[in-house]
């Protein structure tokens, strides 16, 4: 029998071990020698990360905090479990690659090999090479996951994956299913008839030749990086200056931005704790991508940065959904790539700057309903019960994307948590917020003092309130599949 605690030693407890989880993820992701072994991150937590301790936070008077340190004491319980596991897929993946020509490509280094340094043949041969590496590492991504639902199932009672993501979010994940079902069937004109003819004028090939490789070296805009300034620094500085904001001075906030060997190429947002240590990660590779990427990586930190210290540590540390600071995340980083924000801070003509923001809407369609089509892919896996079979997985996304998807890829696109809905929610929330700003403060909203004002404000609030309640308590309306429409059909009316 454990010792009975009190609330505030559960509390304090969690921020410890959060710390230390996050700790070592800052130095595997910047390449450096892990703080603790894995085997030792929960040394001398055995008797606290358990049902015992779980079963105590039940038993306290239900507060808005409770839920949050119970599923943060899940985690970790989730965690512990799986280390081993996870471990061993680590190893397994650190050395797969792929051989394209003479040239060797890591799992990890994929993404920006395809954005920098393919053309449409090396794709091909990299589609070819991918998939006996995928079959040869999928029992271990596998078997992680059948664990993981066996312990949901036999410790905690969830009969499904979506159930327990249910409880935790305080999602309706059958509403949002038929919602976006609906959404990316109305959007299906728009999408294809854009994206055929990008598709021809990139690659002189139609799209249903192309693999989710080629969709992304398109969606890089490596095409448009000869209009790229180059002067990102600069640009960071000079523009968050109109929110009276110092990205390099700003206390918490550490930009970690250079390209040293080993760290990832994947950028990041950690938080150490809030708002005291926050870290962005990002390792340039230079053009449109490295500017939206930071930014969007800026969202998350300076919503987490400008986080009010008056608040409790659950409020300021712990979430049980990010939709809220995804939200803030992709209203900064479609921002740069706005008129306004390519003509005033980039001195892009205005001719240059709306061939840029026509496509970049076409990315933004087409990424949204990828993230739309996995979660669906994902529902249908996770309620059907089958996480082997990828077909299913690799139909659903050609249907909605038009790119061809390996089945024997679907565990290694597979977001935990469903957190593709996530990313859905904040980008819905973000068309809300957008319009909000640009009704009250103009089309030039970005470079008002009076956003940053207004931006702080919400900041402050932290992990208080649920997507939904945030814009309620704030006054911004609600989330609508109809505003998103209406963006993007009107930035696609016209072709550049």
């Amino acid at each position: 029998m454990i010792k009975t605690l009190s609330l505030s030693e559960i509390e304090n407890t969690l921020y410890l071990l959060n710390y230390r989880w996050n700790l070592q993820a800052l130095a595997l992701w910047k390449g450096d020698t892990a703080p603790f072994k894995a085997y030792a991150l929960y040394e001398g937590y055995d008797d606290f990360v358990s049902l015992e301790t779980i079963s105590q936070i039940d038993h306290f008077a239900k507060t808005l905090e409770t839920p949050k340190l119970r599923f943060a004491l899940i985690d970790h319980y989730l965690q512990r479990a799986l280390l081993p596991h996870e471990n061993e897929m680590r190893v397994w993946s650190k050395g797969a690659a792929a051989h394209v020509g003479e040239e060797k490509i890591y799992f990890r280094e994929i993404i920006p090999w395809c954005q920098k340094f393919s053309n449409y043949e090396k794709r091909q041969v990299l589609q070819k090479e991918t998939a006996p590496l995928c079959k040869f590492l999928k029992p271990f991504a596998l078997n992680y996951w059948k664990i993981l639902l066996k312990i949901l199932k036999d410790d905690f009672g969830y009969d499904t994956y979506v159930a327990y993501c249910t409880e935790k979010k305080s999602l309706n994940y059958v509403f949002y299913y038929n919602m976006l079902k609906k959404l990316l069937e109305a959007t299906n004109e728009i999408y294809f008839e854009a994206m055929e003819r990008w598709c021809h004028e990139r690659f002189k090939r139609p799209l249903s030749d192309l693999t989710r490789f080629d969709a992304i070296n398109l969606l890089s805009l490596r095409q448009f990086d000869a209009l790229f300034p180059g002067k990102l620094s600069e640009v960071l500085s000079q523009f968050f200056n109109n929110w009276s904001i110092d990205p390099y001075g700003t206390p918490g906030l550490n930009l970690e931005l250079g390209s040293e060997e080993g760290k990832s190429a994947q950028a990041i947002c950690l938080m150490l704790q809030v708002p005291e240590e926050v870290y962005v990660l990002m390792r340039p590779e230079g053009g449109w991508g490295d500017l939206e990427t930071l930014w969007h990586e800026l969202g998350h930190g300076l919503s987490a940065v400008f986080t009010s210290p008056d608040l409790s540590m659950v409020m300021r540390d712990m979430g049980t959904s990010f939709a809220l600071s995804e939200s803030f995340a992709f209203m900064n980083q479609n921002l740069v790539l706005s008129e306004p924000f390519l003509e005033e801070s980039l001195g892009l003509s205005p001719v240059d700057s709306k061939i840029l923001t026509y496509h970049r809407t076409l990315k933004e369609l087409s990424l949204f309903r990828r993230y739309a089509a996995k979660f669906i892919a994902e529902y249908d896996m996770f309620i059907g019960g089958d996480l082997s079979d990828g077909e299913p997985y690799a139909r659903i996304m050609k249907q909605y994307t038009g790119f061809y998807y390996q089945p024997e890829s679907h565990l290694f696109d597979l977001v935990p948590e469903l957190y593709c809905l996530d990313y859905v929610l904040g980008w819905m929330a973000e068309t809300v917020i957008e319009n909000h700003l640009a009704t009250r403060l103009g089309n030039r909203w970005m470079f008002e003092p009076e956003t940053g004002r207004i931006l702080k404000g919400w900041w402050a609030q932290g992990n208080q309130y649920d997507l939904p309640q945030f814009l309620s308590q704030n006054g911004l309306g609600e989330m609508s599949a109809e505003a998103m429409i209406r963006r993007w059909s009107l930035g696609l009316k016209s072709t550049c």
